[in-house]
Protein backbone atom coordinates (compact mmCIF):
# COMPACT_ATOMS: atom_id res chain seq x y z
CA UNK A 1 0.00 0.00 0.00
CA UNK A 2 1.06 3.31 -1.22
CA UNK A 3 2.22 5.92 1.74
CA UNK A 4 1.74 9.80 1.40
CA UNK A 5 2.99 12.72 3.22
CA UNK A 6 2.41 16.29 3.88
CA UNK A 7 3.67 19.00 5.86
CA UNK A 8 1.92 21.35 8.01
CA UNK A 9 3.33 24.70 9.38
CA UNK A 10 1.09 25.12 12.81
CA UNK A 11 1.65 27.73 15.76
CA UNK A 12 3.88 24.97 17.29
CA UNK A 13 5.69 23.79 14.57
CA UNK A 14 5.97 21.44 11.14
CA UNK A 15 3.01 18.52 11.80
CA UNK A 16 4.01 16.05 9.39
CA UNK A 17 1.29 13.90 8.53
CA UNK A 18 1.66 10.42 6.87
CA UNK A 19 -1.13 8.31 5.33
CA UNK A 20 -2.72 5.84 2.50
CA UNK A 21 -4.97 7.16 0.20
CA UNK A 22 -7.69 6.31 2.58
CA UNK A 23 -6.22 6.53 6.09
CA UNK A 24 -4.05 8.81 8.31
CA UNK A 25 -1.33 6.49 10.38
CA UNK A 26 0.69 9.41 12.12
CA UNK A 27 0.26 13.03 12.90
CA UNK A 28 3.87 13.98 14.35
CA UNK A 29 5.60 16.92 15.40
CA UNK A 30 9.08 17.30 13.22
CA UNK A 31 12.14 19.42 13.52
CA UNK A 32 11.96 21.39 10.64
CA UNK A 33 11.96 24.83 10.75
CA UNK A 34 9.24 25.25 7.59
CA UNK A 35 6.92 22.89 6.12
CA UNK A 36 9.34 21.23 3.51
CA UNK A 37 6.72 17.76 1.90
CA UNK A 38 3.86 19.85 -0.32
CA UNK A 39 0.68 19.00 -0.97
CA UNK A 40 1.01 18.69 -4.13
CA UNK A 41 -0.03 14.84 -5.36
CA UNK A 42 -1.39 13.67 -1.99
CA UNK A 43 -4.77 11.65 -1.46
CA UNK A 44 -8.01 13.84 -0.32
CA UNK A 45 -7.68 12.24 2.99
CA UNK A 46 -4.69 14.10 4.19
CA UNK A 47 -6.08 17.43 2.64
CA UNK A 48 -9.22 16.64 5.01
CA UNK A 49 -7.15 15.93 8.01
CA UNK A 50 -4.56 19.34 7.05
CA UNK A 51 -7.78 21.07 7.13
CA UNK A 52 -9.29 20.03 10.20
CA UNK A 53 -6.03 20.70 11.65
CA UNK A 54 -6.09 23.86 10.40
CA UNK A 55 -9.20 24.58 11.93
CA UNK A 56 -8.38 23.02 15.15
CA UNK A 57 -5.40 25.72 15.52
CA UNK A 58 -7.79 28.82 14.38
CA UNK A 59 -10.07 27.69 17.10
CA UNK A 60 -12.89 26.63 15.02
CA UNK A 61 -12.95 22.56 15.21
CA UNK A 62 -12.85 20.34 18.90
CA UNK A 63 -12.95 17.15 16.74
CA UNK A 64 -12.20 15.32 13.52
CA UNK A 65 -13.85 13.45 10.86
CA UNK A 66 -11.21 11.68 8.72
CA UNK A 67 -10.47 8.34 9.23
CA UNK A 68 -7.50 7.36 11.18
CA UNK A 69 -5.68 3.94 11.57
CA UNK A 70 -3.15 3.27 14.58
CA UNK A 71 -1.42 -0.37 14.51
CA UNK A 72 -0.64 -1.88 18.18
CA UNK A 73 -1.40 -4.37 20.60
CA UNK A 74 -4.67 -4.70 22.09
CA UNK A 75 -3.82 -2.96 25.20
CA UNK A 76 -2.55 -0.23 23.25
CA UNK A 77 -6.00 0.16 21.20
CA UNK A 78 -7.25 -0.08 24.17
CA UNK A 79 -5.32 3.23 25.85
CA UNK A 80 -5.61 4.58 22.68
CA UNK A 81 -9.33 4.38 22.67
CA UNK A 82 -9.41 5.67 26.19
CA UNK A 83 -7.61 8.61 25.16
CA UNK A 84 -10.09 9.78 22.53
CA UNK A 85 -12.69 10.03 25.37
CA UNK A 86 -11.15 12.33 27.02
CA UNK A 87 -12.96 15.83 26.70
CA UNK A 88 -11.75 18.96 25.13
CA UNK A 89 -9.80 21.00 26.98
CA UNK A 90 -10.08 18.45 29.64
CA UNK A 91 -7.32 17.04 31.33
CA UNK A 92 -6.46 13.14 33.51
CA UNK A 93 -3.82 11.50 34.71
CA UNK A 94 -2.17 8.71 34.03
CA UNK A 95 -3.29 6.88 37.40
CA UNK A 96 -7.38 7.76 36.17
CA UNK A 97 -6.04 6.50 32.57
CA UNK A 98 -4.64 3.30 33.47
CA UNK A 99 -7.92 2.74 35.52
CA UNK A 100 -10.18 3.42 32.91
CA UNK A 101 -8.80 1.00 30.67
CA UNK A 102 -9.57 -1.45 34.21
CA UNK A 103 -5.87 -2.10 34.72
CA UNK A 104 -5.20 -0.10 37.87
CA UNK A 105 -1.70 -1.45 38.45
CA UNK A 106 -0.52 -0.57 34.58
CA UNK A 107 0.52 3.29 35.24
CA UNK A 108 3.81 2.74 33.42
CA UNK A 109 2.56 0.79 30.95
CA UNK A 110 -0.39 3.43 29.88
CA UNK A 111 2.24 5.94 30.06
CA UNK A 112 4.46 4.19 27.77
CA UNK A 113 1.62 3.61 25.02
CA UNK A 114 0.64 7.38 25.86
CA UNK A 115 4.24 7.85 24.17
CA UNK A 116 3.90 5.95 21.19
CA UNK A 117 0.77 6.75 20.24
CA UNK A 118 1.21 8.52 16.38
CA UNK A 119 -1.85 10.56 15.95
CA UNK A 120 -0.79 13.73 17.76
CA UNK A 121 -4.04 15.94 18.72
CA UNK A 122 -5.81 13.95 17.24
CA UNK A 123 -5.83 10.90 19.56
CA UNK A 124 -4.96 13.71 22.18
CA UNK A 125 -2.70 12.32 24.63
CA UNK A 126 -1.57 15.76 24.91
CA UNK A 127 -4.71 15.68 28.04
CA UNK A 128 -2.61 13.54 30.29
CA UNK A 129 -0.59 14.92 33.11
CA UNK A 130 0.59 13.84 36.08
CA UNK A 131 -1.28 12.73 39.31
CA UNK A 132 0.34 15.98 40.84
CA UNK A 133 -1.52 18.07 38.30
CA UNK A 134 1.91 19.00 36.42
CA UNK A 135 2.75 18.39 33.22
CA UNK A 136 4.73 15.20 32.23
CA UNK A 137 6.16 13.38 29.13
CA UNK A 138 5.05 14.49 25.34
CA UNK A 139 7.17 13.75 22.71
CA UNK A 140 6.45 16.60 20.80
CA UNK A 141 8.10 18.62 24.14
CA UNK A 142 6.24 20.17 26.89
CA UNK A 143 6.03 23.47 25.32
CA UNK A 144 4.04 22.04 23.02
CA UNK A 145 1.90 20.16 25.26
CA UNK A 146 1.02 23.30 27.47
CA UNK A 147 0.46 25.17 24.51
CA UNK A 148 -2.45 22.55 23.23
CA UNK A 149 -3.63 22.48 26.64
CA UNK A 150 -3.60 26.14 26.84
CA UNK A 151 -4.91 26.92 23.52
CA UNK A 152 -8.05 24.30 24.39
CA UNK A 153 -8.89 26.36 27.34
CA UNK A 154 -9.30 29.33 25.37
CA UNK A 155 -11.56 27.68 23.01
CA UNK A 156 -13.88 26.18 25.08
CA UNK A 157 -14.02 29.76 27.21
CA UNK A 158 -14.24 31.29 24.04
CA UNK A 159 -17.43 28.87 23.21
CA UNK A 160 -18.84 29.20 26.50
Amino acid sequence: MEMYKLDMETPVGVIEIVGTEKVIQSILFVEREVAQLPEGNVPDVLRQCKEELDAYFRGERMTFTFPIEQVGTPFQREVWDALQTIPFAETTSYRELSERVKRPAAVRAVGATNGRNKLSIVIPCHRVIGSNGKLTGYAGGLWRKEWLLHHEKQVAHQTQ
